[in-house]
Order: C-alpha cells, then sequence, then structure tokens
C-alpha cells in the first residue's frame, strides 16, 4: 500500500507522527508473530532522533560498480563500516568485535579576503586538525556533486505578503542547481509540514512552495531538527542542506537553540558523515531582533554555511542564486579520526593559495565521536 504524504500532512498531521506511522506498519510487517499480536504502538511523544526502520544493504550485486583501477572513489559513498573479529590479547578464545574507523566527510567552501570563492585549489593546499592535532587527507574531491537539499520556509502569519516572492526566488535556486539534486519542502508555522518529500520535479516543488497558510507561531527549531532528521533518511546522497527562510525568531519550540546545533553536526557512529550545511535567510523587514538574527548566524556557522539578512525582498533572488553557486563550488575532504575523548571535537581546515596566501574556509566546525563497540 502506498501512503501519499503530502496528503497525509496536509490533513494536519506532523513529520514525526507520519514518521511514528511508518515505524508502526514496518515492525508490523517484519515481525513474524505479527498475525497473532498487535504491532508495538509508535512513541506517545515527538522525538526528533526517531525515525523508521533501516532497510539492510543491498548484496554486492545490486550496487553500483566499483570504479577501474586507479579511480579515486567518491568520499563518503562507502556503506556502514564492517565489523571485524579479533581475538582477545588473554588468547582464552574468546572473540572482541570491534569497528573500523570511518571516514568524516567535509564539503567546504574557499574564498579570498575579497570574497571570492576559489575552486582551483588541489589536495596539497589542504591541511585538517581535530582539536589541533593534524589529520592526514584520506579522500579529495572538487566537483559538482548531487546534492539532498531541505527548503524550510517559515509559514507564520507575519509572512504571508512575502511568500510570492520567497518562494519564486526558491524556485530560482532549484532550477540553478544539480539537475540530480533531491528537494524536500518543509511549511513551518507552530508545526512543520512536510509538503514534498525528496524528488527532482521542478512542478512538483512549486506546488509544495504555495502550500501557503501563514498563520501561528514560530517554531524554527523544531523545524530544523525535523528536518535534518529527515535529510538523513536519504542514504544515496551523503552531501545534505538546508535552506531555512524566516522573518522572525523562534518562540515555539521545544527544542533549544543548543539542541538544534548539537543534532546539525556529525556523528561518527553507525551513520556517520550525516552533518547538514545550513543556508540561512533571515527577512529582517519583519521584525527579527537582535537575537533573531544571532540565532540564524550560530546555527549557519556551525555547519559551515552563512546567514544572510536581506534588507528588502528583492535582494533574496539574487541570494538564493548565490546559495546555488556556493553549494556547487564546494570541495569533498574526508578523513578518519583516531581515537578521541568523549564529547565535541573540534574541526579546523585550512587552506593555501598561490604565493601561501591565506584563504577562508567554510565547513563543519565539529563532531561527535559514535560510541564504542563493547
Amino acid at each position: 500500500m502506498h501512503f501519499g504524504t503530502t496528503g497525509f500532512l496536509r490533513s494536519g498531521l506532523k513529520i514525526s507522527a507520519v514518521v511514528a506511522v511508518l515505524c508502526a506498519i514496518g515492525y508490523a510487517q517484519n515481525t513474524p508473530s505479527a498475525q497473532s499480536s498487535p504491532a508495538a504502538p509508535p512513541p506517545a511523544a515527538w522525538d526528533p532522533d526517531y525515525g523508521p526502520p533501516r532497510t539492510a544493504a543491498p548484496p554486492p550485486s545490486a550496487q553500483e560498480p566499483a570504479g577501474q583501477p586507479g579511480e579515486q572513489q567518491p568520499a563518503g559513498q562507502d556503506q556502514q563500516a564492517p565489523i571485524t573479529a579479533e581475538k582477545s590479547s588473554d588468547d582464552s578464545g574468546r572473540f572482541v568485535f570491534r569497528k573500523q574507523v570511518q571516514e568524516i566527510v567535509l564539503h567546504a567552501t574557499v574564498a579570498d579576503e575579497a570574497g571570492r570563492l576559489v575552486t582551483s585549489l588541489d589536495r596539497s593546499a589542504f591541511s585538517i586538525s581535530v582539536n589541533n592535532v593534524p589529520e592526514p587527507i584520506t579522500s579529495f574531491r572538487r566537483e559538482d556533486v548531487p546534492v539532498a537539499l531541505g527548503i524550510v520556509i517559515d509559514n507564520s502569519g507575519s509572512m504571508r505578503d512575502k511568500r510570492e516572492k520567497v518562494s519564486q526566488a526558491v524556485l530560482n535556486l532549484i532550477r540553478a542547481s544539480n539537475p540530480q539534486d533531491e528537494v524536500f519542502v518543509v511549511n513551518f508555522s507552530e508545526t512543520p509540514f512536510l509538503d514534498q518529500d525528496f524528488t527532482s520535479d521542478v512542478g512538483l516543488l512549486q506546488t509544495a512552495l504555495h502550500q501557503v497558510s501563514s498563520r501561528g507561531s514560530t517554531a524554527l527549531y523544531d523545524a530544523v531538527v525535523a528536518s535534518a532528521v529527515h535529510l538523513r533518511e536519504n542514504p544515496r546522497l551523503t552531501k545534505k542542506v538546508l535552506l531555512v527562510i524566516t522573518d522572525g525568531q523562534d518562540n515555539m519550540s521545544q527544542e533549544t537553540l543548543q539542541d538544534a546545533i548539537r543534532k546539525l553536526q556529525p556523528n561518527q557512529g553507525t551513520q556517520p558523515n550525516q552533518g547538514a550545511t545550513i543556508y540561512a535567510i533571515g527577512l529582517t523587514s519583519g521584525g527579527m531582533t537582535r537575537s533573531g538574527r544571532e540565532a540564524l548566524q550560530s546555527l549557519a556557522k556551525s555547519t559551515g554555511g552563512v546567514a544572510f539578512f536581506p534588507k528588502s525582498l528583492d535582494e533574496v533572488d539574487e541570494i538564493t542564486r548565490t546559495v546555488a553557486h556556493d553549494i556547487r563550488s564546494q570541495y569533498t575532504l574526508a578523513f578518519k579520526p583516531g581515537p578521541a575523548k568523549a564529547g565535541y571535537q573540534a574541526i579546523h581546515v585550512e587552506a593555501k593559495g598561490p604565493a601561501r596566501t591565506r584563504l577562508m574556509v567554510r565547513t563543519q566546525s565539529g563532531y561527535y565521536p559514535g560510541e564504542a563497540v563493547r
């Protein structure tokens, strides 16, 4: 049975509620005793970390063929790191299972002192350190790759007279993006609604952008966290971006700003490299306060993105085109981190141009290491 996600959500069901329904269905279908006993009920409260069951990786014959000998494989496209067995140190015959170290993948934008993008650097121009400890770069790319892109737009009452120009600007960004990008649209006020799931169909996206109700409060952080979780449900594209557009500050979320920043960072666990880059557009004409601007700046900066604050709606179209160009001009770097203490691991990336000139690099500011396998 196929469930139309858009139909569910326009009737008032939240993103998280749809996820919970799908989980319950998946559980019932995959449990041998499903015929005789009811499926476990979904969580009663929304949990942004709760998602549908993961499907197993396809067998080797169903995967895409490997590259030719000597051909560099794309960073971040590997399946989950294998688990290997080793004899314990006391040689008692017991086995200890450890996960192989997984790569952390970074998408980096480089600009010169004038703010112009620099797109012709090679691998030797970059260096990576974690907590001030240098890390070798394990893979490097400088090409336009498809992106999983979430469009997250404020649908509160103050946006009513702005939506037409904002929607048109977003459509121009989509048209200027890689044609293989997969895009979804979330409209939010006090609740985030997924009005279009991942698609490359501009017509479907245009319809979703015109689902305007323009009422209620602004639960910005809840919408960002829910959208970041939804990005993780697209395993095919490892490069992930959120474009957030609002004219106000959060006044309704269960999540805090720090919660949102924490959940946007990559986690080197069973699903590494899942951090999303945020580009934010704050429409200051709606009365956005200083704290609202600072929140958008914090969200964007922590992920390697940028926050823009146009003085008029006429500037939004040019900003979205700039964002599209920025996304398509990034470098992809990867490294395998060494042993780390628990907690946040700060990443610093440097790039040097001709004559060793220093350049500005924007990328994820850190990651959280996964739990040890016992």
